[in-house]
């Protein structure tokens, strides 16, 4: 069977260029980090860790219907995973699985993946509270947003961040983020309309990508030979 191909202004691609892929690795404090795509065997660590965190996790999510239990616990998971799939095989969106050590420790995700002249997506990311500070989400981001401009073949990236979230303010900052500005009343999280700061970066400020930088600055390095 002949696999889907996208035609426009750039020519013909594959209907899903980047993926799958598996990214890294790249050493920080908190160990070896590298992105997969999804399992479905991830639900069990996913639903432990996310029904754990809920506090560290749920003030900065979007508001959803349901308990926080019923919407992570282990039940939950079979089906986002197959939403997940779907889109990423339709070329939408490019979900990854965040390990640290080879264990499952968050995602990440370029979601609303537009093609044509566009050529953009959002990145959205979370990260096991026992991993925080330690340089995870960071090194996802600059992983994901150098992928996304090489393989994937997007140009624009953006995120969108709570004011009163400064962990995540200070990952896409040292992952090479710029700000953009305030959007007010953007997204009801936590039961109400929240103002978030918009953070965005192209393709002509990759240098010699995002990663590298992080090696640069000394926040992250490549494994050691073996």
């Amino acid at each position: 069977m002949a696999s889907q191909v996208y035609a426009g202004p750039y020519g013909t691609e594959p209907r899903h260029p980047g993926w799958p892929a598996k990214l890294g690795p790249l050493v920080v404090p908190a160990g070896t980090v590298r992105l997969r795509p999804v399992h479905l065997r991830d639900g069990r660590e996913w639903s432990r860790i996310r029904v754990r965190d809920r506090e560290y996790l749920e003030r900065w999510e979007p508001t959803a219907a349901g308990s926080w239990s019923d919407r992570n616990g282990f039940g939950a998971w079979p089906p986002q995973w197959f939403s997940l799939r779907a889109l990423a095989r339709r070329g939408q969106c490019l979900p990854f699985a965040i390990t640290v050590d080879g264990v499952f420790a968050g995602q990440i995700t370029l979601g609303n993946v537009i093609r044509a002249s566009l050529r953009s997506a959002w990145v959205g990311y979370w990260v096991s509270s026992e991993l925080a500070g330690g340089g995870v989400a960071t090194a996802a981001v600059a992983l994901v947003t150098d992928h996304a401009f090489k393989a994937a073949g997007l140009h624009r990236l953006e995120a969108t961040v709570r004011p009163e979230n400064t962990p995540s303010l200070r990952v896409l900052g040292k992952a090479g983020y710029r700000q953009e500005g305030l959007f007010l009343r953007y997204l009801d999280v936590a039961g109400d309309w929240r103002d978030h700061i918009a953070f965005a970066v192209t393709a002509e400020e990759m240098g010699n990508g995002f990663a590298e930088r992080l090696i640069a600055a000394g926040r992250a390095r490549l494994p050691e030979p073996r």
